[in-house]
């Protein structure tokens, strides 16, 4: 039996006939970009997470470079960011012209580690951003102090991390501003790209919502250079359609997580996430860490199982990066757990036997 990643077929078949309805609602109108249904998507998913607002746009790099442009980030300024996160996290600084600082991450969850936050921060900073990687929520309580006496903001990227929770509050709703991002494949998937800022501050949110528009608070007014990144109307539907069973999706994705872990403890050659204290993690990737791991990948994914990783090479080490002077040994936990992270099949509709089928085959490969 072929085992998915992440099965997006499975997951359109739930809302199958609620997407069409709302399409058909969509081309009747002909209401395309922005409009009801885009508004609506908006005011659902800030209440969802508890945000003041929720401004949708074109795709998760967008949304970060909006969030970052809204909070004063300006060409030559520092952003504090960890260095095993996916690239369009420092992409979005490096289009805005800013300088990504890269720093270390903790050894259990593999998050951004605090301590190196506080050495990383000069008078250049303008922002430092927390990755809740892995569906994680960063540690962004220990953060805030360090923002506040730099008088810094602290953008969150929560692209991973839609209904996670840390201490009571939900990732997109810790620091002055958040991005998410809606591609297929996040816990929360449009049909297509897409991407979305929240916020608790009304000037935040409206600055963004400019600046997507073209710079454009009415039609034909231009207060400030912007860009076009605006949240389509067949998305929204989308994504309508799949929040309103979020909490659900979440749900299962934690029981798959817990059978998982049940199911690993034997295997001693194998280290299985643990979930930080305080938080209820949404597990967007199930990421363990094993030894000889490119070996075993292959050996898994010949056998039909959709393993992968995030991400195999720490910012500092691509050919995109290199211009930062920044070698090998920089950050030596985020380079050892590059060589080692495994993420397992997980999704909401994954069944016992898939998971039992997956770790089975784990074991022939690594042991007990």
């Amino acid at each position: 039996m072929s085992i998915p990643l992440v099965d997006l077929k499975a997951q359109q078949a739930e809302v199958d006939d609620e997407v069409r309805a709302g399409l058909d609602r969509v081309f009747a109108t002909t209401g395309f970009v922005g409009g009801a249904e885009v508004a609506r998507f908006e005011a659902e998913y800030a209440a969802f997470i508890g945000a003041g607002h929720c401004v949708g746009v074109g795709n998760g790099t967008d949304a970060l470079e909006l969030a970052l442009r809204a909070v004063g980030v300006r060409p030559g300024g520092e952003v504090v960011l960890p260095a095993n996160t996916f690239i369009a996290t420092a992409e979005a600084v490096s289009r805005i012209g800013a300088v990504p600082v890269l720093v270390d991450v903790d050894e259990e969850h593999l998050l951004i580690d605090p301590g190196a936050v506080e050495h990383a921060v000069t008078r250049r900073t303008q922002a430092i951003v927390p990755v809740h990687l892995f569906g994680q929520v960063a540690p962004v309580e220990r953060l805030t102090g360090l923002a506040e006496a730099a008088g810094v903001p602290i953008v969150e990227d929560a692209a991973q991390a839609q209904g996670a929770v840390r201490h009571g509050r939900n990732a997109g709703t810790l620091g002055a501003i958040a991005a998410t991002s809606f591609y297929p494949g996040k816990n929360l998937g449009a049909a297509g790209d897409a991407g979305g800022v929240t916020t608790d501050d009304a000037d935040l949110a409206a600055r963004v919502r400019v600046m997507a528009a073209h710079g454009s608070p009415t039609k034909y007014v231009h207060d400030v250079i912007g860009m076009n990144s605006r949240l389509d109307a067949i998305q929204a539907v989308v994504l309508r359609a799949k929040l309103a069973r979020l909490e659900k999706w979440n749900e299962l994705r934690r029981d798959a997580a817990q059978r998982y872990a049940a199911l690993l403890e034997d295997l001693h050659d194998v280290r299985p996430p643990n979930q930080a204290r305080g938080n209820v993690d949404v597990w967007h990737l199930y990421v363990i860490r094993v030894a000889d791991r490119d070996r075993v990948l292959a050996a898994l994914n010949e056998a039909g199982i959709g393993a992968g990783i995030h991400y195999p090479t720490p910012m500092h080490l691509t050919r995109a990066y290199a211009g930062l002077g920044l070698s090998a040994g920089a950050f030596p936990v985020a380079e050892r757990a590059a060589t080692e992270i495994l993420s397992l099949p997980i999704f909401p509709q994954i069944t016992v036997e898939q998971q039992e089928q997956v770790v089975t085959c784990l074991a022939g490969l690594v042991g007990s």
